[in-house]
């Protein structure tokens, strides 16, 4: 299934029935009184985040999103029928913005949270509401009150435990696939990873879920490259985890590369808990290797871990790292702070 992760959808919720003018007309009752009924109400409009999607695809091709008008009321008192209501199910995770794209109006990150979007409009009263003491054969029936219209950003953000960072070719995907069931695609050139992907490890009873995304280059703060576009999905993470190449040229750039970005990106990035690890540590000589981690140590002030994914070298020990640095941070999702964002 194609991954889409923004979409522009209007909407509309159902307007309400006329309400009906309408009088008495049976065999031997001279004076019938109003017995015109009231219109039905229009039909809502709501959003339902589910767990069985991870993509906006849907909302690529259905762009106008209409909740069915209530009908006319009738005579004998009869009421319009109620229009048809709408719910528009997205991603766990999908946030909702106005359509200007700079406000977010809700965050569906809870499961079967369920939220109204646009109330359909009340149907009108008929002429029957109007009779009084004074007024014994009114001839006024109100009209149902219309829709709301408005037009509204889906955006999501993927939901998972740990983030993977990287310069591209860095072996995130590689890493992903060698320690879960996923199967990202994987290839000896840069952006082979055009879109996230998700893949759940165990380790020690716990359960943990990687989002690989594609690889982040200088200037991807500034929408440079793919990784300014992705980067919103590590957003929610609880850990990232920072793989460097240990086969490139200068670790050291690679290393303040990527932080440079995610600390120039914004909405608390740079904070997270993080661990540092020297990918490709298979391809080095035990100098090579043990050289380069010390730089990383230097850098990240933090313990490195050499992983090889092609021979499991350090792959359990850094998912045991991972599980205790994602259990420092908090269990819920907070509210992103930065710079506005844009579609």
């Amino acid at each position: 299934m194609q991954f889409l992760d923004l979409a522009k959808v209007h909407i509309r919720s159902g307007s309400g029935g006329n309400g009906a003018q309408s009088f008495r007309r049976e065999k031997y009752v001279e004076f019938g009184g109003p017995d015109g009924g009231d219109g039905g109400n229009g039909g809502d409009v709501w959003v339902e985040a589910v767990n069985n999607l991870n993509t906006l695809i849907d909302y690529k091709f259905l762009r106008h999103i209409n909740a069915g008008n209530g009908r006319p009321g009738q005579s004998r008192g009869r009421t319009g029928a109620g229009g048809s209501d709408i719910v528009m199910k997205v991603p766990t995770g999908t946030e909702i913005l106005d359509e200007m794209g700079s406000t977010v109006l809700l965050d569906l990150a809870v499961p079967g949270e369920k939220v109204l979007l646009a109330k359909g409009g009340k149907g009108g009263f008929g002429n029957t509401r109007f009779k009084s003491s004074v007024n014994r054969t009114p001839r006024r029936a109100n009209p149902g009150q219309p829709g709301i219209e408005k037009t509204i950003w889906l955006r999501l953000k993927i939901l998972a435990d740990i983030g993977l960072l990287g310069l591209p070719n860095a072996g995130k995907s590689t890493f992903l696939a060698s320690c879960s069931d996923a199967r990202p695609k994987v290839a000896d050139y840069p952006f082979t990873t055009l879109h996230p992907n998700l893949g759940m490890v165990q380790i020690d009873g716990t359960e943990l879920v990687l989002a690989d995304i594609p690889g982040i280059v200088e200037d991807a703060h500034k929408g440079r490259g793919l990784g300014d576009r992705f980067l919103k999905h590590i957003e929610r993470c609880r850990a990232l985890l920072h793989l460097v190449d240990g086969t490139s040229n200068d670790v050291e750039e690679d290393y303040r590369t990527v932080i440079s970005e995610i600390t120039q990106y914004g909405h608390g990035l740079a904070g997270k808990p993080r661990l540092t690890v020297l990918a490709k540590s298979d391809l080095l000589s035990r100098q090579e290797q043990d050289t380069r981690t010390e730089i990383l140590v230097r850098l990240s002030g933090e313990q490195v871990v050499p992983v090889s994914s092609a021979t499991q070298t350090g792959i359990v020990e850094c998912l045991r790292l991972l599980k205790d640095r994602m259990e420092l941070s908090p269990e819920d999702h907070q509210e992103s702070d930065g710079m506005p964002w844009t579609p």
